[in-house]
């Protein structure tokens, strides 16, 4: 038992692979999709949408499974995309539905497929960014769908990403600028390749992570942009393209829209999502608005409270795909039919862990030593009295990311062995306006790091977690801060443990992986540039203060990870070893950034646990 009278989860359930995920309507809105295990790996299922129980896999993976599909508006073409043990060497596989015939659209060795668009008015083409000539630079192809013909329609002249509307036209991209700003290419319908036309939109380094096109009118005269120019957090505009004036539809002052959802015919904004401690939506379009309204009545009426989600991939608008995160449970999945109100209950993402107490996720937040306030979320352990506990710091990857309130098994599992669960998101994380995301540029390993600090001795000072046993992980990102907690502030630290996190960011920026090389500028940026931060940036490296480490280190990495090679795991290892110092290392030669397979995920996982039984207490 983790605590009074609570069974401990098994690692299986937690870690394995889920019973079901991502499951959407197909576009004639006669076929329910969904991800499930086929002979324990990762496949794509079909049924008819009234008889779920009739499904069977159209997919036959037997590698790391897939994790991204799509049907066509053809109503017979399933995609997917599949890389190499974690290469991220996507390639896009094609099924048809009605022969079984899968055949691979993209085979070429060490190129990467992006799915760049697709739509209802062109059922037989997908836009594809393929990096075949320049890697790391993606140029567009017209993938026709009959012919599996590809045929390149616009060359890459330096964007990290296209902007396409909604009849497929490449409409320009976004390029980065040498100081880690932005400019946003933007050019009429009518000159497809843009030559002569100015930059539309210059975004200045603070702006850039918060600006984007997100979509198109159905006309392709008025394109809908979130930015943060003028204000902190990012507000979404309609802008009419060839004039350039902009149109204010929704904002927060504090908080950046984290999603847009549009109506699938028009392209019309509907609603907007602020991602605060719980998301908030606010409602553009009435009849939308009443739609959700439906569905929170018919949930409460079952007593659940949770985040909607809504996937509407019929063409008719009839069926929706509705997903439910409570929090304390498994994600739900159901069908909403607008005909009649009704909303079918499908399945969980993982129906074994309805047998478990689990625990929810609560927001806390904190002063950090500046003076910043700072938001983050504890999963206490259930049943457990919430004094003097061992804890957890789990830190979130990216940095530009955020945790947000969600079913998350990481910390289901540590509150469940008795460890209060830390998550902060501290300053760099997104969501919170630019002025808080742009405190952590060039804060590796300073600021943010002192933003975790500081959170501990909140919960420190408010009795609820004991100062001497306290632990540190986390992936990429993360990892890298569980690697500064060992070296910079072991005092606090009771053990650390990393997932695929680099060890000096020095070798980290100039490992050159070609489809980073778009993102140099704001690496440099963001983390430091070292060709003139040379010294900060081997200082704000855990290698450089190997010799302090003196708690217990758990080093994990995949062998095939191109985002943190393994040699920033194994330059790490190599000097704990030679000064003597604990550790343990563990690599997945089948694995990239992150652990996919179920098989190594529940290793990891074993491991994390005894190494936390042993260091913790």
């Amino acid at each position: 038992m983790a605590t009074d009278g609570v069974p401990l989860i098994p690692h299986s359930v937690l870690f394995g692979n889920p019973s079901y995920l991502v499951p959407e309507i197909s576009p004639d809105g006669t076929r329910l999709l969904y991800l499930a295990p086929e002979d324990g790996v990762l496949n794509v299922w079909t049924a008819p949408v009234d008889r779920p129980d009739e499904a069977r896999a159209v997919t036959h993976d037997r590698g790391r499974g897939i994790r991204t599909y799509g049907l066509c508006h053809d109503d017979r073409t399933l995609f997917y995309l599949r890389d190499g043990n974690g290469d991220e060497s996507w390639k896009l596989y094609l099924v048809d539905l009605l022969t079984g015939e899968e055949r691979c659209a993209t085979p070429f060795d060490g190129v990467q497929a992006r799915v760049l668009a697709h739509n209802r008015w062109h059922p037989g083409t997908i836009l594809l960014g393929l990096d075949r000539d320049r890697p790391g630079r993606h140029d567009v192809y017209r993938l026709d769908l009959p012919t599996g013909a590809l045929t390149k329609v616009a060359e890459n002249p330096g964007y990290l990403s296209w902007i396409i509307d909604t009849d497929l036209r490449v409409r320009g991209g976004t390029a980065l600028t040498p100081d880690g700003g932005m400019t946003l290419r933007l050019h009429p319908a009518d000159a497809p390749d843009g030559e002569g036309t100015p930059p539309w939109l210059e975004v200045p380094y603070e702006d850039a992570m918060g600006t984007r096109v997100v979509g198109f009118a159905r006309d392709g005269a008025t394109c809908y942009l979130l930015t943060s120019l003028g204000a902190n957090a990012n507000r979404l505009h309609a802008v009419d393209v060839a004039s350039g004036r902009r149109t204010l539809l929704a904002g927060d002052p504090v908080y950046d829209v984290k999603q847009v959802e549009t109506d699938p015919v028009t392209g019309t904004p509907q609603a907007v999502l602020f991602a605060k401690d719980r998301d908030e939506r606010v409602f553009l379009d009435g009849e939308f608005g009443e739609d959700i309204g439906r569905i929170r009545g018919a949930l409460a009426l079952l007593d659940i409270d949770g985040e909607i989600y809504v996937d509407r991939t019929d063409r008719s608008g009839r069926l929706w795909t509705v997903s439910v995160v409570t929090g304390a449970g498994p994600v739900l999945y159901y069908v909403h039919d607008r005909a009649d109100g009704t909303l079918r209950h499908l399945f969980s993402h993982q129906p074994e862990l309805e047998r478990y107490r689990l625990a929810r996720m609560e927001p806390f937040e904190f002063t950090a030593r500046d003076g910043v306030c700072v938001h983050g979320y504890v999963t206490w352990p259930p049943g457990a009295d919430r004094k003097a506990l061992p804890a957890v710091v789990n830190v979130h990857g990216g940095p530009w990311a955020r945790h947000t309130f969600a079913f998350d098994e990481e910390a289901q599992l540590l509150a469940n062995r008795g460890y209060a669960c830390v998550q902060v998101n501290f300053r760099g994380s997104t969501g919170y306006g630019k002025d808080f995301r742009n405190l952590g540029a060039k804060q590796w390993g300073a600021a943010m790091h002192s933003d975790l600090l500081d959170a501990l001795d909140h919960l420190v000072a408010a009795g609820s977690v004991d100062p001497a046993r306290v632990a540190i992980m986390g992936c990429s990102y993360g990892g890298y801060a569980a690697l500064v907690g060992a070296a910079f502030t072991p005092s606090v630290f009771s053990c650390a443990i990393d997932l695929c996190g680099p060890s000096n960011l020095l070798t980290m920026l100039a490992a050159g992986a070609p489809r980073r090389t778009p993102l140099r500028a704001f690496m440099h940026a963001q983390v430091g540039d070292p060709q003139t931060e040379r010294e900060m940036l081997w200082e704000r490296s855990p290698l450089s203060r190997v010799e302090d480490i003196r708690i217990p280190v758990l080093v994990v990495q995949g062998a095939n990870d191109v985002r943190v090679p393994r040699e920033e795991a194994e330059q790490l290892v190599a000097a704990l070893e030679a000064k003597g110092l604990p550790y343990e290392y563990l690599l997945f030669p089948d694995e990239g950034h992150g652990l996919a397979r179920p098989a190594n995920r529940q290793a990891y996982y074993a491991a994390v646990e005894r190494f936390l039984a042993a260091h913790l207490g």
